[in-house]
């Protein structure tokens, strides 16, 4: 599934893209994955039960599942994937969420990358903009125009500066139903208001390939994993279950890793708990 022409002029202007019901046949299954991962991870954060009160976090997530890995096999996945960042993207990380409350407007790196990198999102519960869905800045993920770096400076103090609630900044409500994917620039603004502390969501991160004269800075990359604890880039069952195919998009960042086991054990040594953000 290649994305057409009018796609991929519309995700380079907005930086977003929705496809409704596009694995709505699989869904329950899908649905069974993220439940049977939080099963065997505790519940919820850190190996407790989700409270519905503060965010709880996986990361990796979907390598917890071979059923989830499979997602980076799918034509679907990979066809999206390859027409907006080459057929050699690599797969960089996944978290499981159940969201709790609202989400402030933020981007998940708004700089000026070299290597376009994208989330895709799956949203487990129907969401409307009242109950917590994704809302979108169309044009917020260009960095270096005038709205995009204006908005980066002043999105966290809309009430103090433009006399309005988050709710309130115009953006455009993702609204869903279990089966869609969500695609978007990391660059984008992002948020959701409304939601309750039971909001089941995974995503998935993919980005171009690294140039080898930029190896340090995948490795400097890599090595924010450590947050959440992780030894590797990926889960074993991912590893273990990737084909020729799937390890294309895994072999740089597997190569790359060999500082996180350490980076990850001070980690443990100095947090709580690992990351939920």
């Amino acid at each position: 599934m290649r994305l057409n022409e009018q796609q991929l002029k519309f995700f380079e202007t907005f930086g977003f893209l929705a496809f409704p019901g596009l694995f709505a046949t699989e869904v329950d299954t899908i649905i069974g994955a993220f439940e049977q991962v939080w099963v065997e991870r505790g519940g919820g954060h850190n190996g407790k039960p989700h409270d519905g009160k503060q965010r709880s976090t996986i990361v990796p997530f979907i390598d917890q599942s071979e059923r989830l890995s499979a997602l980076l096999d799918d034509p679907r996945i990979e066809g999206v994937a390859s027409s907006l960042l080459g057929d050699d993207f690599n797969y960089t990380a996944s978290d499981g969420n159940y969201y709790a409350g609202d989400t402030r407007w933020h981007s998940d790196g708004y700089r000026n990358r070299k290597y376009l990198s994208l989330k895709m999102a799956f949203y487990l519960d129907p969401l409307t903009r009242e109950t917590g869905c994704l809302r979108v800045i169309p044009g917020s993920h260009q960095v270096g125009d005038r709205f995009g770096d204006a908005l980066e400076a002043q999105i966290r103090q809309s009430e103090e500066l433009w006399g309005i609630h988050g709710r309130d900044v115009p953006a455009v409500a993702l609204e869903t139903r279990p089966g869609d994917l969500l695609l978007f620039n990391h660059s984008t603004k992002h948020a959701s208001f409304g939601g309750s502390g039971w909001r089941r969501m995974f995503t998935f991160n993919l980005q171009q390939r690294y140039q080898e004269e930029d190896l340090p800075a995948l490795r400097e990359e890599i090595g924010r994993l450590a947050i959440y604890w992780a030894d590797r880039a990926y889960g074993e069952k991912m590893i273990r279950t990737a084909g020729p195919a799937r390890m294309r998009h895994l072999e740089q960042r597997l190569a790359n890793d060999g500082h996180l086991a350490e980076l990850a054990r001070k980690a443990r040594q100095e947090m709580p708990e690992p990351s939920r953000h």
